[in-house]
């Protein structure tokens, strides 16, 4: 039998056409395999990640495949933030006097906890091109009056609320001011934008309120109340009718306790009779004809 030492592998060297008799007089032979070489070992081999080769692990680029998922995640995450930061046309250049309604509940109470402010309701539409083209002008003319409060209401998300309001044409704009309540309301274009800075010029408030602020009318406060579509209850206000004002009687003259003296009633007068009556028409029309 041949043996291989160390790292060598064993071969049998039995009914290999020598007879077994003639096998004792041989001597072993040592017989030296060549090793595996360096570069066997370093170079890449495509199997399966667990697999042996010639009874030793090999490594199959596991450190390639997991740079690979890192910068497939780290993609999939850069493309998760920039879809994240994409901004509709209405979010984007708002100020922080700029407030999106998100119900009629919070429209009541943004009027009324804006004090002596004035308020200035926008009504859009994403599908509105005038509007998209008035936005940034919007944007500019709140940045440049902080004082003023902007409320944007999106007709496409509250449109029963804005049915309730009377809003069937868009851009349109309501203003409110203190106790005065609404003072004007009305729709204006990018060519019709004075209309909008002469409104901001005119009644922004120059000093306090004489009482709270009105918000919306009882008109609207009763439309958005009765519509069932909204989470908004409201109770109207009871009517108080105007009592009418009697005028106090005349005082009566006091009387002596003497009775006083009763005028005579006038007789009265006879009747003609029909022959007269004839006769004082025949005299009437002698004297008209100048008899």
């Amino acid at each position: 039998m041949a043996k291989i030492i160390s790292n060598h592998y064993k071969f049998s060297a039995s009914n290999h056409g020598f007879a077994r008799n003639k096998l004792d007089n041989l001597s072993p032979v040592m017989i030296k395999m060549p090793a595996a070489s360096s570069n066997l070992r370093k170079s890449p081999t495509v199997s399966s990640a667990g697999g042996d080769f010639f009874g030793r692990r090999v490594d199959l680029g596991g450190k390639r495949r997991r740079v690979r998922t890192q910068v497939a995640a780290s993609s999939n995450a850069m493309m998760s933030i920039s879809i994240g930061k994409s901004l509709k046309w209405w979010e984007k250049g708002l100020q922080p006097n700029m407030k999106e309604i998100t119900g009629a509940e919070d429209l009541v109470e943004s009027l009324l906890s804006a004090g002596d402010k004035l308020v200035v309701v926008d009504f859009f539409s994403p599908g509105c091109g005038g509007c998209k083209a008035l936005h940034p002008k919007i944007c500019q003319l709140a940045e440049m009056n902080p004082d003023v409060q902007f409320l944007q209401v999106n007709f496409e998300d509250h449109k029963s609320m804005c049915y309730s309001l009377n809003v069937h044409v868009l851009p349109f704009f309501r203003f409110y001011r203190g106790a005065d309540g609404r003072v004007c309301s009305f729709s204006c274009t990018n060519a019709t934008i004075k209309k909008f800075k002469d409104a901001l010029a005119k009644y922004k408030p120059s000093g306090c309120s004489l009482g709270p602020p009105k918000g919306l009318d009882e008109k609207d406060l009763v439309a958005l109340g009765a519509n069932r579509d909204l989470s908004f209850t409201y109770t109207p206000k009871p009517n108080h009718s105007q009592t009418e004002v009697v005028p106090p009687p005349s005082p009566s003259p006091v009387s002596s306790g003497l009775p006083e003296p009763s005028l005579p009633l006038p007789l009265p007068r006879p009747l003609k009779s029909t022959s007269e009556t004839k006769e004082d028409s025949k005299d009437k029309t002698l004297v008209s004809s100048g008899r």
